[in-house]
This record gives structure tokens, sequence and C-alpha cells, in this order.
């Protein structure tokens, strides 16, 4: 990436991190036998797997025989929800704001998908009332609710959604996206509360490519794959040793900084905030204090989300919209719309992510930047 440009999309994928980078090139260049094998050499790359299996472990809390080493955070919410339908009979709950991995699945299956509040927060009423009206007919097999949504950066309190979900559907397997999580919340206060949990290694300095499902023992989950047996039956597929390797690093090291990197980032996100609501018609899209310090999500006013992000790129500055292109033109997203944000106003959206490497003369241009484009914006729409 030239060094002209400011890179604020982390919570779409963060760059590696030097140590990552370092762990995992022995395993491309000498390493490099199958972890499968039976010789010397592939013992050698299936040593590297067991430690990293540790080391991930350790940090989510769970045991080593829990983590399912998988190829990113969409697979493994594709296995916690669809391998538990396929293993136990009952309907699929999730909130509207989830993650297309999740909300597809759930769409697919015809299961029930619950309101949100003004945050994007699984509405804990909603919740309750779904898993009533449910539970009088039928089983609910999974429950899926993500800990921290990919747009707006919302925390959700999962103690709440657990004893909902344990008092109201107490077979029902607990899982929650927290692909968004790692880089901003202790995982070890979020394991004891769920049955599955998803990660993906380029959202905390990894590799894409490779990720986890970390599933509670006991829990009966289907493979989505199959094939070899590898990670006891529960992911068939030769194993990806050096992206492996490089994600339990990352994670060690995100989990080692996180208390510094939480408290020097929000500081920078908070003076980003600042900045564009300065110009007026800036809206933040929740409270800071019910998103993670990664995430700066603003809608404003009499702006295109297209437009900007044209204006944003020309400028040297790597942001998202946080919508998706439907026939050709920009349509809020389903987040946006679930939280019942004026459809005007969504069509601003705008979602500055930041992380490891964003620094104050990141945030300052990226301020810079962002401001002209709106005032250019504005001027050019006001003309016509």
């Amino acid at each position: 990436m030239s060094k002209s440009l400011v890179y604020l999309d982390h919570a779409a994928t963060t760059p590696m991190r030097p140590d990552a980078v370092e762990a995992m090139l022995p395993f491309l260049t000498q390493t490099y036998a199958n972890p499968s094998g039976s010789h010397r050499f592939a013992r050698e790359a299936r040593r590297a797997i067991d430690e990293a299996r540790d080391v991930v472990a350790g940090v989510i809390g769970c045991l080593p025989g829990e983590v399912v080493f998988n190829g990113g955070g969409t697979e493994g919410d594709n296995t916690a929800i669809r391998g538990a339908i396929e293993r136990r009979a009952g309907v699929v709950v999730c909130s509207a704001a989830e993650h297309h991995a999740v909300l597809h699945c759930v769409e697919h299956e015809k299961g029930h998908v619950v309101g949100v509040d003004s945050a994007g927060v699984i509405d804990l009423a909603d919740l309750e009332r779904v898993l009533r009206t449910v539970s009088n007919v039928s089983n609910v097999s999974v429950v899926s609710v993500m800990a921290v949504n990919n747009e707006t950066g919302a925390i959700t309190d999962m103690r709440a959604v657990s004893r909902l979900v344990r008092s109201l559907a107490p077979g029902a397997l607990l899982h929650t996206d927290a692909v968004q999580a790692a880089c901003w919340l202790d995982l070890r206060t979020i394991w004891p509360l769920v049955d599955a949990m998803a990660l993906s290694a380029h959202k905390f300095g990894g590799p894409k490519g490779v990720g986890v499902l970390a599933v509670r023992a006991g829990s009966d989950v289907a493979p989505l794959i199959l094939g070899g047996g590898q990670e006891r039956d529960r992911r068939s597929g030769t194993h990806n040793v050096a992206g492996i390797v490089a994600l339990a690093r990352a994670l060690e090291s995100t989990d080692r900084e996180r208390a510094a990197e939480c408290a020097r980032v929000e500081a920078l996100r908070e003076t980003l905030v600042a900045r564009l609501m300065s110009v007026g018609g800036v809206h933040r899209t929740i409270p800071a204090d019910r998103a993670v310090p990664g995430v700066a999500h603003v809608c404003i006013a009499d702006v295109e989300s297209e437009a900007l992000l044209y204006l944003l790129d020309e400028g040297g500055v790597c942001a998202s919209a946080a919508s998706a292109c439907a026939s050709g033109a920009m349509e809020p997203s389903h987040v946006l719309a679930a939280m019942g944000v004026d459809r005007g106003l969504a069509q601003g959206a705008l979602r500055l992510s930041l992380g490891h490497t964003t620094t104050e003369s990141d945030v300052d241009e990226a301020a810079t930047v962002v401001t002209s484009a709106i005032e250019r914006i504005r001027s050019a729409t006001k003309g016509r």
C-alpha cells in the first residue's frame, strides 16, 4: 500500500502484524510438509498446529480440544448454524443486524429474525417473545447473536442474551459471531456464555483465509466439510499450517496489547468523530459507550455514500459505506434499516474503522479529506 494512503478500513481487514508474518514464513519456505503425514517432517508441522491450538485456547478461555481451525468467519458461522440444525431438529433464531454469513443461513433455514434496538443490538424483549413463541410449537435448535456488529461496532450484552436462551431454550446451541470482537473485548468473558464462537484471523492482524470455530465439548455440530477427517472429523481438508501459526501469533499479540490499544484507539476515534461533527449535519450513528473503540460510524445528511467514497478514494483515504450495491444503486445497509435509521440519512453512511497501525496523522489527514469531501458534495448539490 502506498504510504500516501490513509487506511481506515480495519473492520474489513486489518494489516498483518509483523510478528505474525515472521511466524508464518518458515512454514511457507522450510517446514512445508503436510501435517497429516507420518514422517518426521510432517510431525514438525503437526506440532506447530498443536502449539497454535494451545495458544488460541488460552486466549479464548476454552479447552484446546474445543478449537477447530477453518477457513474463516463465514465458514465458522455456517458450520455452527447449519451443523447444529443437521444434528438437532428445530428452529434457528438470530438478530436482524447479523452479518450475512449468519442472516442468509437463518433465512435459508426459514428461521426467525429478531428485531434490534436503535444501536443495532438485539432487542431482548423481542428475543424473549420469539423464544417463548417458538418453544410453544417447536424446539429452538440454534440462537446466533453477534458479539460486536461489523458495521456500527455496537457491543451486545451477551450475558443477558445467554441468560434468556438458557432459560427459555435450554436445548439450543448459542453461537456468537465474534469476528469483530477479538481486538476490543476479552474473549474469555464471552466464552463461558456461549457454545460456539467464530473468529477470523484477518480481523486481528493475521492472514486472510484462516479462522477458528470454538465449539464447546459435548455440543453436537455436524461438519460442513467432509473428507480426510482432520480436526477430529469436525473440519476436513489439509491444514493451512502457515496460516494457523500466524493466526495464533496475531491473536496472542492482540490479547496482550488489547487494554493499551483500546485506550489509544478510542482517543483517536473521538478526535476523528469530533472533527467530522464540526461540519454540521453529521450524525453519530450510536453512542460512543455502546461501540468498540475501533469503529467510527456516522450518517451524513445531504450526502450520498457513493459520491463520498469516490472522493475519499481520490483523496487517499480508504473507508467503507457499510452498504450494499443492489440493482446498480447504493442501498442502505440491512443493519441501518433494522435500526430504523431514516433511509435518506442512511444513504450517507460512512464507516471509518481504526486499528493497530492507525496514527494521529492518519486521523488528522482523514478528517481533513472527509470534511472537504462533504463540503464539496453539498456545494455541488446546491449548484444544481
